[in-house]
Formats: C-alpha cells, sequence, structure tokens
C-alpha cells in the first residue's frame, strides 16, 4: 500500500501522490544540476556580457526551485488555530518571490548591459590552453552553453504536466522558464559568433534580449502571483482561464432538486480550493442534512475542492462569478 501524502487536510489521490514525489526528484536533480552549470558558465564566462547574462539567468534557475520545495513543505502542514486554512498560501508566496526575483535580475541586466552598448565596449575573447592545444575561448563557450541549453529544456518537459497534476503555479512557472531556456543559449552562442565576426555590439544586443526575456517571465509572474494572494478567481494552474470547476460548482448546486438558484464564489488557495456558496431553496427552508449532501457533492467533484461553505439565502448576492468563467471557457 502507497504511504498517505498530505495536502494540509486532503488526502491525495494515488495520481497526485505520484506526481508530487516526482515533482520533488526533479526539483532536486534540477538544484544540483543548475550548480554544475553555474559553476562551468562563470568558468568559461570572460568578459561577454551575453555570457555574464546566461550565467545570472542559471543563477536565478535556483530559486523557483527551491520555492516549489519549501512550499510544498509547508503546505503539508495541518491546519492549526493560527492557520485554520491550512497553509497552501505558501505557493503564492513562493511563486510572488521567485517572480520578484526575476523581474529585479531583469532591469539590472537591461541597465547593466545597455551601458554596455552606450559605452561601445569591445568585450575580447582570447584564446585558452585545452588538453596541451591553444583554442579560441569562444568554442569553450559555446560547448558550455549547449550543456546549460539542453538539460533545462528536458526538465522543463517533465514538469509541466506535473505542474498541472498538482494545480502547482511555482512548479509551472519553473517549467515554462525552462523550456524556454533554449533561447537563452542559442541567443548566448550567436552573440560569442558575433564577436568572433568582429560585431562588438553582437555579445550586449543579445545580453538585452535575455534580460527583456527575464523581465517578460518575471512580470507575467508577479501579476499572477499577485492576484492570486488578493483572492482572485480561481484559474486553470497556467492562469490562462477561469478554472472549469467554478462552472461545475455552480451546475452541481443549481441541479439539486431542493435548490431555486445558486451562486459561488470560488477562492483558489494554492494547491485547494475553497468555495462559498449561496443558494436560494424553493420551499424557503432546508434540512441541514440536504445541506451536507450538496456540500458533499461538490466537494467529490475534485481532489481540489477542499473547502465547502453553502449558506441557505432568501436572495442572493452577485458574486460576478458564474456568468464570466462560462465565457471565459468558450
Amino acid at each position: 500500500m502507497s504511504k498517505e501524502v498530505n495536502f494540509g487536510a486532503t488526502s491525495l489521490p494515488a495520481e497526485q501522490r505520484q506526481a508530487l514525489g516526482k515533482a520533488k526528484r526533479l526539483e532536486w536533480i534540477t538544484i544540483a544540476y543548475m550548480a554544475t552549470c553555474v559553476a562551468v558558465v562563470f568558468s568559461v564566462m570572460g568578459s561577454s556580457q551575453a555570457m555574464k547574462a546566461a550565467w545570472i539567468e542559471d543563477m536565478l534557475g535556483f530559486v523557483p526551485s527551491i520555492a516549489f520545495l519549501a512550499a510544498v513543505r509547508e503546505a503539508g502542514k495541518p491546519p492549526s488555530p493560527e492557520h485554520p486554512y491550512g497553509r497552501h498560501r505558501a505557493v503564492a508566496s513562493g511563486h510572488l518571490a521567485a517572480a520578484v526575483a526575476l523581474l529585479i535580475m531583469g532591469v539590472f541586466l537591461i541597465v547593466d548591459s545597455g551601458m554596455g552598448l552606450v559605452k561601445g565596449e569591445h568585450p575580447p575573447i582570447g584564446t585558452m590552453h585545452l588538453f596541451g592545444h591553444t583554442v579560441w575561448a569562444g568554442w569553450v563557450m559555446i560547448a558550455a552553453m549547449f550543456y546549460t541549453g539542453i538539460g533545462p529544456v528536458i526538465l522543463g518537459r517533465l514538469k509541466m504536466p506535473l505542474a498541472e497534476k498538482l494545480h502547482d503555479r511555482v512548479l509551472f512557472a519553473d517549467a515554462d522558464m525552462q523550456k524556454a531556456d533554449w533561447m537563452t543559449a542559442g541567443g548566448t552562442v550567436a552573440g560569442i559568433i558575433g564577436i568572433g565576426l568582429g560585431l562588438w555590439w553582437a555579445d550586449a544586443a543579445v545580453a538585452i534580449a535575455i534580460a527583456l526575456s527575464i523581465v517578460r517571465d518575471g512580470w507575467s509572474n508577479v501579476k499572477f502571483a499577485a492576484r492570486s494572494l488578493m483572492d482572485g478567481r480561481a484559474r486553470t494552474y497556467d492562469s490562462e482561464h477561469t478554472h472549469p470547476l467554478v462552472a461545475q460548482v455552480h451546475e452541481t448546486l443549481v441541479h439539486q432538486p431542493w435548490v431555486a438558484d445558486a451562486r459561488v464564489r470560488v477562492r483558489d488557495q494554492g494547491h485547494l480550493f475553497h468555495v462559498d456558496a449561496f443558494v436560494r431553496p424553493r420551499d424557503g427552508v432546508v434540512p441541514a442534512h440536504r445541506v451536507e449532501e450538496a456540500a458533499e457533492a461538490v466537494r467529490d467533484l475534485d481532489w481540489k475542492v477542499a473547502d465547502v461553505s453553502i449558506t441557505p439565502l432568501l436572495q442572493l448576492p452577485d458574486t460576478h462569478d458564474v456568468p464570466d468563467a462560462r465565457a471565459d471557457q468558450q
């Protein structure tokens, strides 16, 4: 029998247990691999701005992995008097921390590389002795970029389906950035070749392009992480669409035989959803066991639905949730 794994008060289904274990292993592999990338790039980067930008991006690669492992550890702690809803907000907090780090470092790189471009700095790429031979250092840099570019693409593609299964935005942000790392490696190679051909500006231009990519990733992730912390409507793991469960919860409630109409608010806590539902009974009075049956039907929709609160009312509030949710899914 497999060991039970909990996300706070919620036991994970077998598929999610396996996904969580695999995601943890991949993040530890990522940390070990990125440590070698940082060492390799630092040892050969010389004075190239593009190599410096790639090195800093590799350094930033630690942040999402560490944020994911820390968030999962916190999210697994049971609810307490101080944290009655559990600690799944650790996911959004880790997401925000990783995003802010990306944004700040991207802005720094734009300024740093832009100054080099304005000043007309010509980064030299000399020669180095390797296995008894003198070779152009650019070839060694290019080899280093191939090494640092292949791994993240593979790791990113392995993490993406796990992010969907776990509804984990930190893991998604990590996978999304790593999938695109081949562009950083390819751009850096182009900058190095540009220097070799006498195009001194190519190095700084590539560094700025890498920095703009980092800023774009940082800004989009800051926006979505902040939205989650401000109790935005529950969205899919990639933040692209309103989550289908919003409409499913509404449909489940309005199909209860004693319910005339319903409104729902679905709050994304991190991995899990909390549902506040308001229902108008057909007869004005409803037995408590009917309310509990409806809450159980909502919880049975998905493992992510952790907390369900149903309030019978004679007049329903306007939650703005159901109409927009349906439109977003079309």
